[in-house]
């Protein structure tokens, strides 16, 4: 559909607003126009506009990934790193993305895209840390345009190889002046700051165990001066937390606020050991988390205290973190996992599935920083999925909202952004599936000779 027409998406099972009523509307429709939510009811009149029969579906706004490492889609289930935890992990991996190029890094961010967009994501973030063989950020930027999907790239950097103490291998860092100056190259090449943006950037040093205090100080400082947020990940599991305590001398949460990496334009992933304390500093001050259930789980790293960080206010928002900790990237599962992981550590009333749903598009819209997209309210952007909860793995369900996370994964039968189509009848329209799928095989051949 073009974005310069009215379309009418009429007659949905349920139409889930998450406005700030929270609406969900039972025969709902939803009118765009120019790419925008118009309105969101019952019976809207058709005023010629374009129809889409939405009978079996319910509506929800895009899902958003808020943490993702899109060079990964080619090292998935790579057998010696399969029963690693993460530090172990990364010393698996750093030797085959360190022969990834250009084009396997292009490449595998059209995979990943392409799931996300197929699995209901209209928005997803992506943490690029390492440049092998001339790699660069425009690579996975070029990826995001071709999928269609919005695309929030941080550039991501390593700095501290294992000479110096670090986790990564040297080959694999790069010298900090360089890193802040391609930093502000790429924000001024890429970043849109407006409403309805499909591509903007953030900074975002890897870890405080592959960086200097340095870096991480002067990348706060470049990303306040050109108006863009921050990103990084933080007290994954206890390795993290000794490491931290060893060489800093301080809890992540405190070494992150004394080098200005707190506030509204902050956001960490994972965050599996967070302290009372340091959940109450992010409240303060307004730092996103970015919760990776699945990673954390197939990892081992633990459980985020996810009911104490809503409890206090953090702002919280999903991520499905690289396809080689995760394995897919499929944010209805992701939503899933931290409803059922919430409950095994608070228990069975600790998250339902429309907080898991909440969380999954307005929470992470929220991490991101984006107030035009997360809802269905007139004015947003028209970012918008149509759930078929008319398959059979569906069949028998009482509450068809609940059911997109209790019984997922479901297949969205439309999935829209901006008002464009990305996903029709079950189809990709933006790549061919089987061609990204061929094409990754090669790749993963020679990555593995």
């Amino acid at each position: 559909m073009s974005p310069t027409t009215r379309t009418l998406f009429r007659g949905a099972e349920v139409v889930v607003t998450m406005d700030d009523a929270r609406r969900e509307i039972r025969g709902g429709d939803v009118l765009v126009e120019n790419g925008k939510i118009v309105a969101a009811g019952e019976n809207l009149p058709r005023d010629n506009a374009e129809v889409v029969e939405a009978a079996g579906c319910v509506i929800t706004p895009g899902l958003v990934n808020t943490h993702h490492h899109l060079f990964q889609t080619l090292t998935r289930a790579v057998p010696a790193a399969q029963d690693a935890a993460l530090f172990g992990w990364l010393r698996t991996l750093y030797p085959i993305w360190s022969r990834m190029t250009p084009d396997d890094i292009r490449m595998s961010a059209e995979v990943g895209l392409a799931e996300l967009a197929m699995s209901g994501c209209t928005c997803s973030s992506d943490h690029l840390y390492l440049f092998p063989n001339g790699s660069r950020l425009d690579d996975s930027i070029e990826a995001a345009s071709q999928i269609g999907i919005r695309f929030t790239a941080t550039r991501g950097a390593m700095s501290i190889g294992e000479s110096k103490g670090g986790l990564p291998p040297d080959a694999l860092v790069e010298d900090e002046a360089a890193i802040l100056r391609d930093s502000e190259r790429v924000v001024e090449a890429f970043h849109d700051a407006g409403a309805g943006a499909m591509v903007q950037v953030a900074l975002a040093p890897c870890s405080p165990f592959s960086v200097s205090r340095e870096l991480m100080r002067d990348a706060a400082i470049l990303a306040r001066e050109k108006g863009v947020r921050l990103h990084t990940h933080l007290a994954e599991n206890d390795e993290d937390i000794r490491y931290s305590l060893d060489n800093f001398g301080m809890l992540p949460g405190d070494y992150a606020e004394s080098l200005g990496w707190t506030g509204d334009d902050v956001w960490h992933a994972h965050c599996v050991k967070l302290s009372a304390p340091e959940i109450d500093l992010f409240a303060r001050t307004g730092t996103g988390v970015a919760h990776c259930p699945c990673s954390n789980a197939r990892l081992a790293s633990g459980i985020a205290p996810v009911r104490a960080m809503r409890d206090a206010g953090v702002p919280v928002g999903l991520g499905v973190d690289g396809s080689a900790s995760n394995d897919c990237s499929h944010l209805g599962l992701e939503a899933r996992q931290a409803m059922l992981v919430a409950r095994l550590k608070d228990g069975p009333a600790a998250m339902g599935a429309r907080e898991a749903l909440e969380i999954a598009t307005l929470g992470g819209a929220r991490v991101l920083g984006r107030s035009d997209i997360g809802a269905l309210k007139p004015g947003m952007q028209a970012d918008l999925v149509l759930w078929d909860v008319s398959d059979l793995p569906l069949a028998g369900q009482w509450d068809p909202v609940a059911a997109l996370v209790f019984c997922a994964p479901i297949r969205p039968r439309a999935v829209y952004v901006g008002g464009r189509a990305v996903v029709a009848d079950h189809r990709l329209l933006t790549a061919d599936p089987r061609d990204l799928r061929a094409r990754a095989e090669r790749a993963v051949a020679r990555l593995a000779g």
